[in-house]
């Protein structure tokens, strides 16, 4: 017996050497038997040159390309919800930067109506907090959300990973990426995680610019950019164009939602957070339309509009938006056009183009 184990061990350090590696066996499932010798790709996941360092801990969740590859048939794939007609990709198509442009409001199964809009997704490995409310604070855990969301995918995680289970499509994609079949929630929350932290966007006109990669702002662009440093970059600051806080920004209540919404202050009920909403990346903003959480306005037009003359004053007003004691941000009809100018050069055509994101 002691021969026969001996001469095992050389035959896997043999294969080893001719993979040009150790072996990795991820000791995940309790049932010795389904623990396989199996051999993942690292994913080439790379930090763009003027981005700053990433939040999402990829020690504990290295991407492979066998998981991104699970991950990204996870996320086209409408059986996650109840009735097997809303994938992740029904609300967030590619073409539009991963948001939704058919409809004002989120809808999911049953033509339900959601109270908000639908956020694009990019840059996820920078992102501290999730939602417009910030309810959810860890990537891997963000899918159970709309998964269980009766308006959305109306399903329960449970029942998920049972018929994820029970599907041969997936056996060879979780064998690939974990070494055996078994569909656990930790595996599928992390395989959706390694699809969503390859969506970078980061080779927009102004990524070009800003890394002197040969192009050039034209002059109104220039002005654009400035103007924006000047009044808006208090709050949509850095090159993700987000701070993740939290703010009220004048806003009047919508006449079309029933139910008032109030923001964060559903989460930390909170008096000061009353009407006060997470401020959006503003990449890929001229794809995104409609905008603000409730999607009132269908044009950046329309935005800037509302942030020179449209504020209601309000106890939560954020203090940026109210200078000398009166409401708005000062700007004539060219500088706000100056401004939708430079906003369009945050356009990432590659990131909405790349094949690599797309689900043949």
């Amino acid at each position: 017996m002691l021969a026969l184990w001996i001469v095992a061990g050389l035959y896997y350090s043999l294969i080893a050497c001719q993979k040009g590696g150790s072996p990795d066996v991820i000791p995940v499932d309790p049932n010795p038997t389904d623990s396989v010798v199996y051999k993942t790709t690292p994913y080439p996941w790379k930090k763009p040159a003027n981005f700053p360092d990433p939040a999402y801990n990829f020690a504990q969740n290295p991407l492979t390309h066998e998981g991104v590859l699970l991950g990204k048939s996870l996320f086209f794939d409408a059986s996650l919800s109840k009735n097997g007609t809303i994938s992740c990709a029904f609300c967030h198509q590619q073409e539009v930067a991963f948001a939704h442009t058919d409809h004002i409001l989120s809808h999911g199964i049953h033509d339900k109506i959601g109270p908000r809009n639908t956020p694009g997704i990019q840059n996820v490995a920078w992102s501290r907090v999730f939602f417009w409310d910030g309810k959810i604070l860890d990537l891997d855990q963000l899918a159970i959300d709309p998964i269980q969301n009766p308006i959305e995918m109306g399903d329960s995680l449970a029942n998920v990973l049972q018929k994820v289970q029970s599907n041969g499509h997936y056996r060879s994609l979780f064998k690939a990426a974990y070494g055996s079949e078994n569909v656990t929630a930790e595996r599928f929350l992390k395989a959706l995680s390694q699809y969503l932290l390859t969506l970078v966007s980061a080779t927009s006109k102004y990524d070009q610019f800003i890394r002197n990669e040969g192009v050039q702002f034209t002059e109104q662009e220039l002005r654009g950019l400035q103007l924006f440093k000047t009044h808006c970059s208090g709050c949509h600051s850095g090159e993700l164009f987000t701070d993740e806080s939290f703010r009220n920004n004048g806003l009047l209540p919508n006449p079309y939602v029933p139910i008032p919404d109030l923001g964060r202050y559903g989460i930390s009920q909170k008096p000061e957070d009353k009407n006060k909403f997470r401020v959006p990346s503003l990449r890929n903003i001229a794809m995104t339309t409609y905008y603000m959480h409730d999607g009132r306005f269908k044009t950046l037009d329309q935005v800037l509009n509302h942030y020179t003359t449209g504020i209601q004053d309000n106890p939560q007003l954020d203090p940026l938006l109210k200078k000398n004691g009166t409401p708005g941000i000062p700007l004539n009809r060219q500088e706000q056009q100056d401004i939708v100018m430079f906003l369009n050069t945050l356009t990432d055509y590659d990131f909405i183009t790349n094949r690599q994101h797309h689900h043949d």
